[in-house]
């Protein structure tokens, strides 16, 4: 008896949880796919002003932005070329920086005397 007490607390609990969590999620999820929209959008547009704006409506980092956001499954980089926005598609690039490999062993030359 007293595990099944301890059986249907356990469910009950769960279910709550469960519950709450649902609820929390829901009311996140249409203002995240608005900011989502807005800032696809904004990248086709080709106008750099906008996507800006966009991203500073929802508070988004250019460079998560950049790193994270797909539209249409596929970076929106790529979706910004793709629709022609070489503008905005070039300030989310810069905004990642760029790297630079270079081998020091081939650069330094060191002079031995005998």
């Amino acid at each position: 008896m007293a595990k099944l007490i301890k059986s249907v607390a356990t469910l009950s609990a769960t279910i709550g949880a469960l519950m709450f969590s649902s609820i929390s999620a829901a009311d996140m999820q249409p203002q995240l796919e608005r900011a989502l929209v807005k800032t696809c959008e904004a990248a086709m547009s080709d106008k750099p002003i906008k996507l800006k704006v966009a991203m500073d409506d929802y508070d988004l980092n250019e460079r998560d932005v950049a790193l994270g956001v797909m539209c249409n499954n596929v970076d929106i980089i790529t979706f910004a070329e793709q629709h022609g926005a070489y503008q905005t598609a070039q300030r989310l690039q810069n905004s990642i920086g760029n790297v630079n490999i270079i081998d020091v062993a081939a650069l330094s030359k060191v002079n031995v005397n005998f």
